[in-house]
């Protein structure tokens, strides 16, 4: 119930920051007496398209911590040897990656971990207590550093960046469609049609499945360069390799899907193309191929 919640929240921010605008910006009036605009068209794709990736991505310490019920540790009173000792090797990497000490959290749960937030320097890693009683401490410690490679990599803004990207495309491309259809095919000569509104909607879905697989591209590239990201700031790539190999043979627990790109290990998609992260035998096998100074 509170991931639903989460979501019809976030939603409606969504469309109240669209709506705000499109009337300060005065877009959105795309179609005129002599066809498309395509100027206009494309701000007002560029406004949908990247407004809800950036909402997410402003919001997505809070709904992480939440969608998971994850407890923030006080570093100046951890709870527990775990948690001062969680805090203390997060911080560390972090010191050594160069970037902010983020927030650390950990949540009751099967084994996986996450990093999120929408700057280097005020980001956060939470990590599961099945990963954490799971693993040694030399592999928790290399998932630790992959999760701050990924931050100080600065992948959720590059993901968010690439999603507002493809999601431009996707809403402008199916409205050419749309047109096309409406007014070349069905003939229809005043305002949108019915043609124009199913075309659009078939050209969504169709390009949005397409769009997916460029950005689950990118996101499984992001998954070897995290993993190599460890291997430097640990001084050696064992560690990661052993973590990966360890997770390999666990059942990892599945993250809310607004933060399943962000975990150690990626939720089930129907194809490989799809999926967020790349098969186990693969990060290791370019683990052991990565150069490590």
């Amino acid at each position: 119930m509170k991931r639903i919640v989460l979501f019809l929240i976030t939603n409606l921010a969504v469309m109240l920051v669209l709506s705000a605008s499109m009337n300060i910006l005065g877009v959105g009036r795309y179609l005129t007496s002599q066809g498309l605009d395509l100027t206009q068209l494309l701000i007002f794709s560029a406004i949908v398209g990247f407004t809800g990736s950036f909402i997410s991505l402003l919001l997505s310490k809070t709904m992480a911590k939440h969608s998971v019920g994850a407890h923030v540790i006080d570093p100046q009173a951890p709870r527990n040897a775990d948690e001062a000792w969680l805090v203390d090797t997060v911080h560390q990497l972090a010191d050594r990656a160069g970037i902010g000490r983020p927030d650390v959290a950990i949540y009751d749960g099967e084994p996986n971990a996450f990093a999120t937030g929408a700057f280097k320097n005020d980001a956060l890693v939470a990590v599961s207590t099945g990963l954490l009683h799971g693993m040694t401490e030399e592999e928790v410690t290399a998932v630790l550093g992959h999760e701050v490679a990924h931050i100080a990599n600065g992948d959720m803004v590059t993901l968010t960046l690439i999603q507002g990207v493809v999601n431009t495309f996707v809403i402008f491309l199916a409205r050419i469609v749309g047109y096309f259809v409406d007014r070349v095919l069905l003939k229809n000569e005043r305002g949108f049609g019915v043609g124009y509104y199913a075309a659009v909607f078939a050209c969504e879905l169709i390009f949005g499945i397409l769009a997916s697989i460029i950005v689950a591209w990118f996101s499984r590239q992001r998954e070897y360069r995290a993993d190599a990201g460890s291997a430097q700031l640990l001084g050696a790539r064992q560690p990661m390799i052993n973590a990966l190999a360890r997770l390999g043979g666990m059942h990892s627990g599945d993250l809310p899907k607004n933060i399943e790109a962000a975990g150690i290990s990626g939720g089930k998609a129907v194809s490989a193309l799809l999926a967020s992260h790349p098969p186990i035998p693969a990060r290791i096998a370019a683990l052991q191929n990565a150069t490590v100074r």
